[in-house]
C-alpha cells in the first residue's frame, strides 16, 4: 500500500461506516449478479426463444467480460483514481442491468451482459482496496471476513430473490433491482469516498491484454456456438478457432519477448502459484458449471416452480459461508492440503451423489448435496488462495492476483460451454440408444394397460412414448455431466503434494484478502 493511501488509514478517516457500507453495498450488487439470473434462465429462454444452449450466453457472456477486464481494473484506479473508476463503474453497471431487463432478443441481452461484466470487473477489486485503506492493519481482518460475507450473500441470495422476483414479477426484474442498489451505492461512494493523490503507474501493455483478450474471446464464441453449428463442419467455428489460437500464440511471443509484458513469465517459476492457477480453474468449472445444470433440472424435469427452486439452491451458498468461518480458524494449524482435499473430497461426494438423480428426489437430497458442495466450495477458496501465494514474492503478488481471478473466470465460462453442450449432443445420443428399443414387436406392448396410453401404433401414443424416451436422454445426460465433473475433481487431487507449504503460509492477512 502506497504512503499516501496508508496515511487515509485508521480510525481518522471520516464516515468510515459510511464507506463501508457503500462499498459493500456495491459488492453485493456485482456478487448478487453472479447467480440471480440463474433460476430465471428458462423463462428468458421462453421470452427471447432461445435453445438449452443459447440461453447460456446469458451467463458465459457476463463471465467472460468480467474475466477480461478485471486485470486492467487495477491501472485504471491508479491512473484516473478509483474513486471515479469505482463511480464509472456502479454507473455503467445499472445503466446495462436496466437494458439487460428491457432486451427484447437473444442478441441484445447479451450484448448487455457483457457491458454488465466490462463494468461489473472492477466493483469487487476496488472496494476490497478502498477497505483495505480507511482500516488499520490491526482491524483489516475484520474488514475482510465482512467483505467476505457480503461477497458470498450472492450464491446465498441470488437464487432465492431471483426466484420470487420472477414468480410475482417478472424476470427482467432480476435485472431491475440493480437500480436503486446501484444508486445508492454511487451517491454514497460519491459523498463519501475520498480520492487518494494519484501516483505515477507504469505504461500497461495493451497489447498483450488485446492478444489474450481476444483469443478468451474467439474460444468462448467457438465453444458457445459449437453444439449449435456442428463443431469443425462449420466455417464460423474453425474461423473463430484459428482466430483464438493465433491471438494466443500472438500474446505467448509477446510475453516471452516484450519489456514489460502484461503477464510476468515469471510468475509460472513458483510452483505454488503455477498449480493455484490450475486448481482455481478447476474449481471455476466444477461450481457454476454444475449450477447452470441444476437450474434447468429442477425447473424442467423436476417440474419445480420458479421459487422453490431458487430456496432449495440457496442453501448452497449457505455450506460455503459456514465452511469458510470454519476453515478459517483452521488455516495455520492444519496443513493447508488437507483442508484442499477435503475441500476437493466434499465436492466429488456431491457430484457422485448427484449421478444418482432423478425427477423423483427428494427436496431434502437436493438441499443436503448443495449444502454439501457449498462446503466443499469454501474448504478450497480461502486455503487455496493462501497456499497459491504463500511463497509469490511480495511486488509479484498484485499481477498474481490479477491472473488468478482470471484463470477462475475462464473455467467458469469454458465449464458451462462444456457441460451444456456434452448435455444437449448426449440427450441426442441417448435418445437415439433407447428409441431402438422401442418398436412395434416389443413385448411389452403387448400389455393392455401399456398399449392404452403408448401404443406405437397411434399418434398420440408415439408422441407419448418420445416424451418418456426424451425424458429418459436427458436424465442420462444430466449424470454424465455430474460424472464427469466429479471426475475432475478426483483427477487433480494426488497434485495436492506438489504444493509447498511454508510456515507462514497461514499467518499472514495479506493471503486472505484475494480470494475475489
Amino acid at each position: 500500500m502506497s504512503a499516501a493511501a496508508g496515511a487515509m488509514a485508521g480510525p481518522g478517516v471520516a464516515n468510515r461506516g459510511a464507506i463501508t457500507a457503500c462499498v459493500i453495498l456495491a459488492v453485493i450488487m456485482q456478487a448478487l449478479d453472479t447467480t440471480i439470473a440463474n433460476v430465471a434462465l428458462p423463462y428468458i429462454q421462453g421470452s427471447v426463444a432461445a435453445s438449452a444452449d443459447q440461453i447460456n450466453w446469458v451467463l458465459t457472456s457476463y463471465i467472460v467480460a468480467a474475466a477480461i477486464m478485471t486485470p486492467p481494473s487495477g491501472w485504471l484506479a491508479s491512473r484516473f483514481g478509483r474513486k471515479r473508476v469505482l463511480m464509472v463503474s456502479v454507473a455503467g453497471f445499472v445503466v446495462a442491468s436496466v437494458l439487460c431487463g428491457v432486451a427484447q432478443s437473444l442478441t441484445q441481452i447479451v450484448g448487455f451482459r457483457l457491458l454488465q461484466g466490462f463494468f461489473g470487473a472492477a466493483l469487487v477489486p476496488l472496494s476490497q482496496l478502498i477497505l483495505l485503506d480507511i482500516y488499520t492493519p490491526e482491524e483489516r481482518g475484520s474488514a475482510m471476513a465482512l467483505f467476505g460475507v457480503s461477497v458470498m450473500v450472492g450464491p446465498v441470495l441470488g437464487p432465492v430473490i431471483g426466484g420470487w422476483l420472477t414468480e410475482n414479477l417478472s424476470w427482467r426484474w432480476v435485472f431491475y433491482i440493480n437500480l436503486p442498489l446501484g444508486v445508492i451505492a454511487l451517491l454514497g461512494i460519491s459523498a463519501f469516498v475520498t480520492e487518494p493523490p494519484l501516483e505515477r503507474v507504469a505504461r500497461f501493455d495493451w497489447f498483450g491484454f488485446g492478444s489474450l483478450s481476444v483469443a478468451i474471446a474467439a474460444l468462448q464464441v467457438a465453444l458457445d456456438r459449437g453444439e449449435h453449428l456442428d463443431w469443425f463442419g462449420s466455417r464460423e467455428i474453425i474461423l473463430e478457432s484459428v482466430i483464438a489460437a493465433s491471438a494466443f500464440y500472438i500474446f505467448l511471443v509477446h510475453t516471452f519477448t516484450a519489456k514489460n509484458p502484461f503477464v510476468d513469465p515469471t510468475l509460472f517459476k513458483d510452483r505454488n502459484f503455477s498449480l493455484g492457477m490450475l486448481f482455481i480453474f478447476i474449481v471455476g468449472v466444477t461450481y457454476l458449471a454444475s449450477l447452470a445444470l441444476m437450474t434447468p433440472y429442477l425447473q424442467t424435469l423436476m417440474g419445480y416452480p420458479v421459487v422453490t427452486a431458487g430456496i432449495v439452491l440457496g442453501p448452497r451458498g449457505l455450506g460455503t459461508m459456514l465452511s469458510m468461518f470454519i476453515v478459517g480458524r483452521l488455516i495455520g494449524r492444519v496443513d493447508i492440503r488437507l483442508l484442499l482435499a477435503l475441500g476437493l473430497g466434499l465436492s466429488a461426494w456431491a457430484m457422485y451423489d448427484m449421478t444418482g438423480w432423478t425427477p423423483d428426489v427428494s427436496q431434502w437430497t437436493i438441499v443436503s448435496t448443495g449444502f454439501l458442495q457449498g462446503a466443499g466450495l469454501g474448504f478450497l477458496f480461502v486455503p487455496l488462495t493462501t497456499v497459491t501465494f504463500a511463497t509469490l514474492p511480495a511486488h509479484q503478488r498484485g499481477a498474481g492476483t490479477g491472473l488468478y481471478n482470471l484463470s477462475r473466470n475462464i473455467g467458469s465460462a469454458i465449464g458451462i460451454s462444456v457441460v451444456i453442450a456434452l448435455l444437449t449432443r448426449n440427450t441426442q445420443a441417448n435418445h437415439a440408444d433407447i428409441a431402438a428399443y422401442v418398436t412395434p414387436f416389443n413385448r411389452h406392448f403387448l400389455d393392455p394397460s401399456i398399449a392404452h396410453a403408448l401404443s406405437p401404433y397411434t399418434p398420440a401414443g408415439r408422441a407419448a412414448l418420445d416424451a418418456i424416451v426424451t425424458t429418459q436422454a436427458n436424465i442420462i445426460a444430466y449424470i454424465n455431466d455430474f460424472k464427469l465433473l466429479m471426475l475432475m475433481c478426483l483427477v487433480v487431487m494426488p497434485l495436492l503434494l506438489l504444493f509447498r507449504e511454508t510456515p507462514n503460509a497461514g499467518g499472514s492477512s495479506d493471503h486472505a484478502v484475494v480470494m475475489e
